[in-house]
């Protein structure tokens, strides 16, 4: 499964952006899929996750500014950002899910993800 992550950019702090993820026509199948996030000099960190349910869980970082979502007809997972702060920029990337209590045996290959900056 190849994944093509897209919509970061360069925005002032407080604004908004949405985060896209889709395949090349392959299917994510029911596993848990996240957005991950690396800045840096940091090591990559899943910020968000959603079962193949529905089911969301956050990072404390994220939690009430973020929301995840995924349409399993289309396999594309989505990441709404809000209230952005300038320590969200990082390189965005999204993949099965590992973290925040999912433990997703397949990780896909990692796509090249997308750039958010968010400026003060």
């Amino acid at each position: 499964v190849q994944l093509q992550a897209s919509g970061g950019g360069l925005v002032q702090a407080g604004g908004s952006l949405r985060l896209s993820c889709g395949t090349s026509g392959d299917s994510f199948g029911s596993y848990p899929m996240g957005w991950y996030r690396q800045a840096p000099g940091k090591q990559r960190e899943l910020v968000a996750a959603i079962r193949g349910g529905g089911v969301t869980r956050y990072a404390d970082s994220v939690r009430g500014r973020f929301t995840i979502s995924r349409d399993n007809d289309k396999n594309t997972v989505h990441l709404q950002m809000n209230s952005l702060k300038p320590e969200d920029t990082a390189l965005y990337y999204c993949n099965t899910a590992r973290g925040l209590g999912y433990y997703t045996t397949i990780t896909y290959a990692w796509g090249q993800g997308t750039q958010v900056t968010v400026s003060s």
